[in-house]
Order: structure tokens, then C-alpha cells, then sequence
């Protein structure tokens, strides 16, 4: 089935999975002048069927089945070659990595590769979400309370240091005027040729440096965009949890932590304007895997306002009702939890594999070791 023909000029500026997914910062908006000062000087189980929640029910276990699983998961360490798949997305060959995992699909090297178990597509009300346990403003409405906290404490910071700077130095008026503008006219660059990513990239490392808390949440949302992409057939090319890890990997302040896709079969049905059903339920459960992480996770997402406002405007390029947005999202906030809870402890590795740093290729092994580990336990 194919969902409504929009122009492809249309969508082509709101709809590529190559995107980088920049959830935890807020880019577009300019601190106060006090901490703009310091920015320029310092540097979110499963569906409703007959009433009923998906689940599963727990499985009993034994230490022989417990045994084999871990055995299963050494094995696929000791066996699972994925350099050509690192090699090749170092060198930009997208189509030629997915190629190869695809190989590796059909062989039977690969299980979980485009291989989740989805809930049945069909409307679902606010009703069928509340009785599968969640919450659709706890998931679709993401503040960022860390963040916000870490503004406030900077501004206070910065006004008292400058109040201490007046009281010292005594400046004239010409010298405050002067100060003024050079911070204006900072800020305006930053805005203008960075689209406000020195602020960003302050505002991430000052999160990192005064909550903990704060970077395990952006591991944990990164790596439930990379597990849920994987699982339903779209390849992660690169990653990044920090401001500074993507400034360090593109040398540029304007990209923020994020994944990055192989996306050229959506890129080419973008580009004909024949975007398909199943290619849009692709993007809009990968676009909520990390609120619907952190909805699981914490209760309440903070990160990922730009993931909701990127949907948003897919959805709007792509003229759909009020109604049937609702119906899309809905179901794909219901199926993304669903995907995560049954798929918890895979997971957890995977955000331990992302926060050491591991290769593409080296966390679709631990995603693997997961999935045959899980199925036997």
C-alpha cells in the first residue's frame, strides 16, 4: 500500500532517515544575555487486542537452558565477522553495507536484522495505549528539565561573576556598551553559521559535567534509536552521545549527538514520490525509539523535541489529516514500547556498547548476542 503523493520537493526537506537525530539540545533558541555570555566566552508492552495488552508471559529457567544461552552468545562473538560492514560505512559505501548485512540476513548469520515482531497495524485510541501502559503526553510531549537546569545555573553563574567583574574593574559605559555587542554580535555568528551549535556543544558538556544521570539518558535514547532501526530492517551507519564525540567525528559544532542510517531505499522513494506504508512506519518508530526509551525507562521523556518536530513536519508534507497522523503515531508509540520492553535486556548491552565507544559492526554483535540469548532464556 502506498500512502498519499506528495510533491517530492515537499518532503524531501523533513523526511531522510539520514538525518542526525539531535535530541537533548535545543538549538534554535538564544539563551539571555547573561548566558550567552558564558556560551560564547567559556565554550522517549505492545497493543490492545479483545481488551487485552499484549505480553509475555514469564518463562521459566534453568541453569542448562541458561548455560546454552550464554554459550550461544560466545559463539556468535567468536563466529560474526562485521569489519567488511565497519570498513565499508567508514568509506561511505551505504549501499554496498547494506548489501552485505542483508547477505548475512538471508545465511542465517544474522537473526534479528528487519526482524521485529510488530504489533497489528490499526487505530488505536488513548485508551489502548493507557491500558498497554503508556502514557501519550508522558511520551509525546518531551521537557527537558536537565538541560533547563543547567541554562538557570549558568545564567546564575554569569550574573554574578559579571556583577563581580563591575564591582572590581569599575568599566565605564563605553566599555559595557563594547562588551555588550561583542557578545551580541558572538552570539548573532553562532546563530547565523552554526545554527547555535557553540551553545549547544556548552550547554551538552556542562549537562554531562554536573548530572550524571544526564549522560546516561542520551546513551539510552541514542541506543534505542540504533536497536530499534536494526530491528526493523534499517542499517545504523555511525553514532555519536556527546556534543563533543560529534565535533571530535565531523569537526563541525553544528551536529549534535545522534545515529545516523543507511537510508537510500527511503532517500529513492522520497525522491519518486511512491513513499511507502512500510517505509513510513519505519521512519516514525525509529524517529520515537529514544522517547519511547526514556517514556519506558524514566517514566517521562526529556530528550528528542526535535525527533517529535521532524514527524510533524513528515506528517504535514505528507497531508495527513489530524485523524490519521494521530492513528500513525499512536500505533507506532504503542509497537516502539512494545519493541523495547521485549527487548530490555538487549538494550542495556547495547547502551554499555555505545558508551565504550564500540564499532557499527561491533554493537550489532552485542545486539545479536541479545536477541539469541533471549530467545532461549
Amino acid at each position: 500500500s502506498q500512502v498519499p503523493r506528495p510533491a517530492p520537493s515537499d518532503v524531501a526537506q523533513t523526511a531522510s532517515l539520514c538525518f542526525v537525530l539531535k535530541d537533548f539540545v535545543s538549538k534554535g533558541t538564544a539563551l539571555q544575555l547573561g548566558c550567552a555570555t558564558a556560551l560564547m566566552v567559556g565554550t522517549v508492552v505492545g497493543a490492545v487486542l479483545h481488551n487485552r495488552p499484549f505480553s509475555q508471559e514469564p518463562i521459566s529457567r534453568d541453569y542448562a537452558t541458561m548455560a546454552l544461552a550464554a554459550q550461544v552468545g560466545e559463539q556468535v562473538s567468536d563466529t560474526l565477522d562485521l569489519s567488511t560492514v565497519d570498513a565499508l560505512l567508514l568509506e561511505g559505501k551505504k549501499n554496498q553495507a547494506v548489501a552485505v548485512v542483508e547477505g548475512l540476513t538471508r545465511a542465517g548469520d544474522l537473526v534479528g536484522f528487519g526482524k521485529a515482531q510488530c504489533i497489528p497495524k490499526r487505530d488505536y485510541s488513548l485508551a489502548d495505549l493507557r491500558l498497554n501502559n503508556v502514557d501519550g503526553e508522558g511520551l509525546l510531549s518531551p521537557e527537558d528539565k536537565t538541560l533547563n537546569d543547567v541554562k538557570t545555573k549558568l545564567q546564575l553563574a554569569i550574573a554574578t561573576s559579571v556583577a563581580g567583574v563591575i564591582g572590581t574593574a569599575h568599566p565605564d559605559l563605553n566599555q559595557i556598551l563594547a562588551g555588550v555587542l561583542l557578545v551580541l554580535g558572538l552570539l548573532t555568528t553562532d546563530q547565523v553559521v552554526n545554527n547555535g551549535g557553540g551553545q549547544a556543544l556548552l550547554l551538552d558538556t556542562t549537562g554531562r559535567f554536573l548530572n550524571y544521570q544526564y549522560s546516561e539518558r542520551v546513551a539510552r535514547h541514542e541506543a534505542g534509536h540504533f536497536l530499534i532501526a536494526y530491528l526493523l530492517g534499517v542499517l545504523p551507519e555511525a553514532y555519536t552521545l556527546s556534543s563533543w564525540d560529534a565535533y571530535q567525528r565531523y569537526k563541525a559544532i553544528n551536529v549534535q549527538a545522534g545515529c545516523r542510517f543507511c537510508d537510500g531505499a527511503f532517500e529513492a522513494e522520497v525522491a519518486s514520490g511512491q513513499l511507502t506504508s512500510s517505509s513510513l512506519d519505519q521512519y516514525v518508530c525509529i524517529a520515537l525509539a529514544g522517547v519511547a526509551v526514556e517514556f519506558v525507562e524514566y517514566g517521562q521523556a526529556e530528550g528528542g523535541l526535535s525527533d517529535i518536530q521532524q514527524l510533524d513536519a513528515l506528517l504535514s508534507a505528507l497531508r495527513f489529516t489530524e485523524k490519521k497522523a494521530q492513528s500513525q503515531v499512536r500505533w507506532a508509540a504503542l509497537n516502539t514500547c512494545s519493541l523495547i520492553r521485549r527487548h530490555k535486556d538487549t538494550h542495556v548491552k547495547l547502551v554499555q556498547a555505545m558508551r565504550e565507544g564500540l564499532s557499527v559492526g561491533d554493537c550489532i554483535k552485542v545486539v545479536e548476542e541479545g536477541l539469541r540469548t533471549s530467545e532461549l532464556v
